[in-house]
């Protein structure tokens, strides 16, 4: 990503930072002016021949985002270029970009803009970090186009937190967004994947629950730990005063927007946020959206992802952001959009379910990370990572150590495969299977009927059961070291949840009113179901002979499981197939439904005079044959 040369956006943002403005904080509490406060104001930004008409008609700080050239007109303020002056003078008070700003080249989002402070935060070693780790971590190995990394990534989703936060001022003003609000938004959507650990979510949800069972760690809980790190070594404090944030209140709003409510402040169940009042609850919903999934983290990963991977994307973000604006529900203010957008939205679900089925979740991607998983948690115990007060960790510890985790990125990776220590070589050999790619094998892919635990120890369990489930007339002998079981989730974000029914929406008669609109009353061709889980089984065993007998062992575990049958297992396994009853109603219930058709083709007499029709043609047919016989 191309960085550009300073953008000026206003001269009065200097003038305004040289007098003091924003540079003590006072500015960010201008709603609660008094009318001594507000001409005092005046009187710092050199317009102190107005004070006293502000003083007679009682202008208070609240009042001021209200402000007009008529009303200034009617309170004596003329000529009219003066009356100009004082409104500019005013609306810096809420201006989120009254700063020169920073441009990068970005081949998603264009030239962006960014504040100088999130400039700041750019140029530390802990956000640079994310330049060496892979946005899909083990999918570049699989889509050679998907190097892209968590840097770009991060930057993008901070410029859109910025457009979003900006809309909305625009269209809605009483909403009152301050310049403090504005970049506390933008800076959490750019720190919001600073603990991304290496290859980013295998770490965190592979190799983590391998080697620290137990262990409820997320990555969102490390970001925060290396925001408040980022902060305190690179000395950020003094400078987000400058720009007029106030500390520690917008420190805590940032990191409630990154990992939500933190450990004591959710006492309080009505608001249990401390950063932000419950008047600017729409705040939280930007970067990490917790009610629907909606916000501004999927809007840049759908398509810088789709554009690196050469998948269509279908969800154009721009016309969101056109149509969102912010309405009450039950005492909370929440960001809607128009009702005719809903079809867009669960477009938007099915373009996340496609992402994860086309790539993320590919079954090659997947045993390329298992590989790596079983790789690192071999090379653990023995990869030194010094932290701070020179303390060592190791890949798994680093997370307790922010100095230490600052140094763990994808390079692991190249750090084993590239050693001569002795107690690496079974990790060694792991990935350079990968490199020269000697990979584990799939064997097939099946469904349970019901929700399935997937703990380390149950698909430990479920191995040993493959390699129990020998068929009768199968040579080769496997054991449960051969076989890899991976349970994998598939929804819409919100596990078993419609994400839409937690959305609000306004019509264009009322935009003022928030309303719900059930997927009863969008169409008829939408899910059922929202969730589901995909059971693959690997073979780590690669000559022909081995994998022959483990699709059948495969086959074999599914009848067993009453599982649903592999897409090919009547052709891996024709001999066992017949076996299972069950697999067979279903095909019999399609030919049933075959032969209805041709009792309906018959009983209107078409069955050899025209070609068969089906769906919607039969009933119109039908519906017509019934009116003749009663005319």
């Amino acid at each position: 990503m191309e960085r550009g040369v300073k953008r000026p956006r206003g001269g009065a943002g200097d003038d305004f930072r040289a007098r003091g403005g924003a540079g003590d904080g006072c500015e960010a509490d201008f709603r609660r002016w008094d009318v001594a406060e507000t001409v005092s104001y005046l009187r710092r930004e050199g317009l102190d021949q107005w004070e006293q008409i502000f003083r007679e008609h009682g202008i208070t700080g609240p009042g001021l985002p209200f402000l007009s050239e008529a009303h200034l007109e009617k309170m004596g303020v003329s000529p009219l270029g003066s009356r100009l002056q004082v409104l500019h003078c005013v609306q810096k008070l809420w201006q989120i970009s009254s700063e020169s700003m920073k441009v990068f080249n970005d081949p998603i989002h264009g030239h962006i803009e960014l504040h100088p402070l999130l400039v700041r935060f750019i140029d530390t070693p802990q956000f640079q970090r994310l330049r060496h780790i892979k946005q899909l971590g083990g999918t570049y190995l699989v889509f050679p186009g998907a190097s892209h990394n968590r840097f770009e990534h991060s930057i993008g989703v901070g410029y859109l937190a910025g457009c979003l936060v900006q809309a909305l001022h625009q269209r809605q003003p009483e909403l009152l967004i301050t310049k403090q609000d504005a970049l506390c938004v933008q800076i959490a959507g750019l720190c919001h994947d600073l603990g991304h650990g290496p290859f980013s979510h295998m770490f965190d949800g592979m190799f983590i629950p391998k080697v620290r069972p137990g262990e409820k760690w997320k990555h969102e809980m490390a970001s925060v730990q290396m925001f408040d790190h980022l902060v305190r070594v690179n000395g950020l404090e003094e400078v987000m005063v400058h720009h007029g944030l106030t500390l520690p209140n917008d420190l805590i709003f940032i990191k409630e927007q990154i990992a939500g409510p933190l450990e004591n402040s959710v006492l309080n169940r009505s608001w249990p946020y401390k950063g932000r009042p419950m008047e600017k609850s729409f705040l939280y919903e930007i970067v990490a959206n917790k009610r629907n999934g909606i916000d501004v983290d999927k809007w840049d990963y759908f398509a810088r992802d789709c554009y690196h991977l050469g998948i269509q994307n279908n969800f154009d973000y721009q016309r969101f952001l056109r149509f969102a604006r912010v309405c009450e529900v039950r005492g909370k203010k929440h960001i809607c959009t128009r009702d005719k957008e809903v079809g867009n939205l669960y477009d938007m679900f099915h373009t996340r379910n496609c992402l994860h089925r086309r790539a993320y979740q590919h079954k090659v991607g997947n045993i390329i990370e298992t590989m790596i998983t079983e790789a690192f948690v071999k090379a653990d115990p023995h990869i030194q990572i010094q932290g701070s007060a020179g303390r060592i960790f190791s890949i798994s510890s680093a997370i307790e150590d922010m100095e230490a985790y600052t140094k763990l990125t994808d390079h692991i990776f190249e750090l084993i495969l590239y050693s001569s220590a002795p107690e690496l070589s079974e990790a060694r050999a792991i990935l350079n299977n990968i490199v020269c790619r000697r990979l584990y094998k799939c064997v097939g892919q099946t469904t349970a009927e019901t929700h399935v635990d997937a703990s380390q120890e149950k698909l430990l369990d479920w191995a040993k059961e493959v390699a129990g489930s020998k068929p009768s007339g199968t040579d080769a002998n496997l054991t449960a070291e051969d076989f890899v079981v991976s349970v994998i989730h598939m929804d819409y974000g919100m596990k078993e949840k419609n994400p839409i029914n937690n959305v609000h929406f306004y019509c264009k008669k009322d935009p003022t009113k928030a309303i719900k609109i059930r997927k009863k009353q969008v169409s008829k061709l939408l899910p059922e179901c929202f969730a589901e889980q995909l059971i693959r089984v690997y073979c780590k065993k690669s000559d022909d002979k081995s994998l022959e007998a483990a699709k059948k062992y495969f086959v074999q575990w599914c009848m067993d499981r009453n599982f649903t049958k592999p897409q090919d297992g009547d052709i891996i396994a024709p001999e066992l197939t017949p076996l299972k009853h069950d697999w067979h109603t279903l095909e019999q219930d399609d030919e049933d439904s075959e032969l209805d058709d041709n009792a309906v083709d018959n009983h209107l007499g078409m069955r050899d005079e025209t070609p068969r029709k089906t769906g919607r043609n039969v009933k119109v047919n039908l519906f017509q044959a019934q009116g003749e016989s009663r005319l």
